[in-house]
């Protein structure tokens, strides 16, 4: 059985790709209008729901390893963060998003995986 055909590589990188372009945009207006201060606050928010959201994207189109898809959403989109910083220090806030970035992605995927458990359960009692 070859494993790689069933991974959705393409999916994992295009939502870890969109899931960071969203935290960039949804942080930059709340810094420009509240200040750096307010980054705190808003980054690891905004990182949990942009890999949160876009993992559930992946989810949609594939068949099995959820959850391993959307940790990986979270994943590329911390690389993709880390790359566009040069790997440089970073403030704490910026690490818990990070970790909320991969939760995120991984708490999508968990969502999928129940919700087609349920429909699988659901069209079994149905027949």
């Amino acid at each position: 059985m070859d494993i790689s055909a069933k991974f959705h590589w393409v999916r994992v990188l295009i939502g870890g790709f969109l899931a960071e372009v969203s935290v960039i945009v949804l942080v930059v207006p709340v810094s420009l209008i509240y200040g750096q201060h307010a980054l705190l606050y808003a980054a690891p928010l905004a990182s949990l729901l942009t890999c949160f959201s876009f993992a559930l994207w992946v989810g949609r189109r594939i068949d099995s390893r959820f959850v391993l898809h959307g940790t990986l959403v979270g994943v590329v989109a911390t690389i993709l963060y880390v790359g566009l910083t040069l790997g440089r220090p970073e403030p704490l806030a910026h690490l818990v998003a990070h970790v909320l970035k991969i939760f995120g992605g991984a708490a999508g995927g968990l969502v999928i995986a129940r919700r087609r458990t349920a429909m699988g359960t659901a069209t079994a009692n149905v027949q």
